[in-house]
């Protein structure tokens, strides 16, 4: 049972990211290696986080004792814009056409963060002994990031196109915003709302697929 489980978590948390390479035609570019790049400063983003975080901004646990720290929150989305720098210089070393370079950046950055934050979590947790919700809800939660990074490089990938039109900018520009603050504004509803963890994951799908189609939508409006 133990190890069906864990089957069930891995297919559950891997599958989507391999359906998205197979499926958006990358292989047929050879994005391969490109991915692994764009992995590779991932790693080096978080580093470069971590770093930040530890030397100059404060222990935001001792700043609240409730579980949603809006300070912790506020700080750690501030530093996550460091992830635009990274996302903006992975989209700048990747040739070809809008679609490739948005899913092979998107993707990339993605499944590194699934790799480095995840892999090791389920493979602790999922192989126990019993059995808990908490691992699938993390693996769904994988696959609404995966939707959330696709949708930031596309963005960045709009907003540094000098031929987007200019009603889309202010729109674009709020994305990026909102995306970045996610955690902030989201996490805030929803500790208000006191929901549950179902209906929790479920409305940050739906937020989420919200942004995805609004920024998928204003591509076509970019001149090719």
């Amino acid at each position: 049972m133990t190890l069906y489980h864990f089957g069930n978590c891995l297919a559950l948390v891997y599958v989507p990211y391999w359906l998205t390479y197979k499926y958006s035609g990358l292989s047929e570019y050879g994005a391969f290696w490109k991915c692994i790049q764009a992995g590779a400063i991932y790693a080096f983003t978080q580093l470069c986080k971590m770093l930040v975080l530890a030397t100059f901004f404060p222990d935001t646990e001792t700043l609240s004792t409730g579980e949603f720290s809006a300070l912790a929150e506020f700080l750690r989305c501030t530093v996550d814009c460091a992830d635009l720098l990274g996302l903006t210089l992975v989209l700048s070393r990747i040739p070809g056409k809008g679609h490739s370079k948005l899913i092979t950046a998107g993707l990339g950055w993605a499944t590194a963060e699934l790799i480095l934050s995840r892999a090791l979590m389920l493979w602790v947790g999922a192989r126990g002994a019993e059995f808990s919700w908490i691992y699938i809800q993390k693996c769904l939660e994988s696959n609404i990031l995966l939707v959330q990074h696709l949708t930031t490089s596309t963005l960045l990938w709009l907003f540094s196109r000098h031929d987007l039109e200019k009603k889309f900018v202010p729109v674009v520009t709020f994305l990026i915003v909102a995306t970045t603050y996610k955690g902030l504004w989201l996490d805030g509803i929803l500790h208000i709302l006191n929901l549950g963890p179902w209906v929790c994951l479920a409305f940050k799908a739906l937020v989420t697929c919200s942004m995805g189609v609004t920024a998928a939508s204003i591509i076509p409006a970019v001149a090719s």
